[in-house]
């Protein structure tokens, strides 16, 4: 990777962002006093939603960092953009104006992340003025910390926002995603530090549960990265031409149709529709039965059941937004391509469509399980920390990303005649769509 001139520019400029971005983590909100922060943040992180929303943002939720609300609220707004231009005809007319389109598209999700982030640190600001946080805050501050917090929050959102668009256009891979991911993966060694010490405890028989526990959670990555790259091939064929003395197509070529065309899309909707009821009541994390313990406990039986339902709906929901299979029969009829057995037209869209029903079941219960995975984990005695990362969002969107970056890197290797990362010849095979889904 490190001969080729280009590449080594694009990994270097995309590790010094991240740089910033962790270092920018690490910066306390004003009025507030790191030193005594501590408690508070172990509460935060313990709770199910709001602990799940700190490994989003590195960390930096549970200490009131600058960068807080990360990311988050630009993939809200994105997502509500995905659903506009599906839902909304003057959107989808400047969906399809091509660059220039994308452009006003992009600048109107600027827009709607800049209302997203208000609301969203309006609620922060309560959860930073409930007794879990009050022990920090400096009295002396108090009359500018509410219109501060608030600029300095949105400010912090946008500032990251441009750093993964910075990172998409002169970097390697998606930004967001890549940004996302580094703040998972921030936390990741403290929480297997944390597994570890905490099974030492129990003796010898402790370390044995603790490398049990680690050929799960490998096991788990293989099963994620299966169920990312899963794919039915669809056998088409297409018709011989004549073209000058040279006869092309005839060829058999395959569909791939993915089992898990949603990506990691219908658990981030759930979560998002989860989150919204506990943020109305984050001052009622300490009240028995309210619906912010309810959510934000992941061993919970009703939180397992909505979060499971939740997310095989939208699967189905965003794959029938994302996938339509009479476009994919118009494209093949217009490059004279059929699939054997089955005529064009409708016929062909009513094929694939059905295909796609049946996969997408299988594809839906296996995210739901993904999701609900860290809860049982939980229960059968890892520590909270670590089991964030035996499935979930968090873990499908390492795997995806991860892959994704492997299949860029993949891709100026073979351009300039490498072999490739792998030995043997080995290929990797990315989903590039599911970076930038995310």
């Amino acid at each position: 990777m490190w001969s080729i001139e280009e590449l080594r520019e694009k990994i270097v400029f995309t590790l010094l962002l991240i740089l910033v971005f962790r270092f920018g983590a690490h910066v306390v909100i004003p009025g507030i006093d790191p030193n005594k922060i501590s408690a508070a943040a172990a509460q935060t992180q313990n709770n199910g939603l709001l602990g799940m929303f700190d490994t989003f943002a590195g960390g930096a939720f549970s200490q009131a960092g600058i960068l807080a609300l990360g990311v988050m609220p630009y993939i809200s707004a994105s997502i509500f953009m995905q659903l506009a231009t599906v839902l909304v005809p003057q959107l989808q007319k400047i969906q399809k104006e091509g660059s220039s389109g994308q452009k006003k598209i992009n600048q109107i999700t600027r827009y709607l992340t800049v209302i997203v982030t208000a609301f969203q640190a309006v609620a922060y600001i309560s959860l930073l003025k409930s007794p879990t946080y009050a022990v920090a805050l400096i009295p002396a501050y108090q009359p500018y910390f509410f219109v501060s917090t608030l600029f300095v929050l949105t400010a912090g959102s946008l500032f990251v926002m441009w750093l993964g668009e910075k990172i998409q256009d002169k970097g390697l891979g998606n930004g967001i995603s890549i940004i996302i991911m580094i703040g998972i993966l921030s936390s990741l060694p403290q929480a297997v530090i944390q597994e570890f010490q905490s099974k030492q405890v129990k003796g010898g028989g402790g370390l044995l549960i603790f490398l049990i526990e680690i050929a799960f959670y490998i096991g788990i990555n293989m099963a994620l990265v299966l169920l990312v790259e899963g794919v039915r091939k669809v056998p088409v064929i297409y018709a011989k031409q004549l073209m000058g003395n040279k006869q092309v197509g005839g060829a058999r070529q395959f569909l791939p149709l993915k089992v898990n065309a949603a990506g990691v899309m219908p658990i981030i909707f759930a979560q998002a529709i989860m989150f919204l009821p506990t943020l109305v009541s984050f001052t009622d994390l300490d009240k028995e039965g309210s619906i912010a313990n309810i959510f934000g406990d992941h061993t919970n039986g009703w939180y397992m059941l909505i979060y499971g339902g939740m997310t095989i709906a939208f699967t189905f929901l965003y794959t029938a937004l994302i996938f339509n299979p009479k476009e994919m029969s118009e494209d093949l009829k217009r490059n004279n391509g059929f699939i054997p057995g089955v005529q064009p037209g409708k016929p062909t869209a009513d094929y694939i469509g059905s295909i796609m029903d049946r996969i997408t079941f299988p594809g839906a219960v296996a995210l739901a399980i993904a999701g609900i995975l860290p809860g049982f984990a939980q229960m059968l005695g890892v520590q909270q920390s670590f089991s964030y990362y035996f499935g979930g969002t968090s873990l499908l969107i390492m795997v995806a990303v991860i892959l994704d970056t492997l299949q860029q890197i993949e891709t100026h290797l073979l351009m300039r005649q490498y072999d490739g990362l792998m030995s043997g010849g080995a290929r990797v095979h990315g989903r590039s769509h599911v970076g930038s889904g995310i």
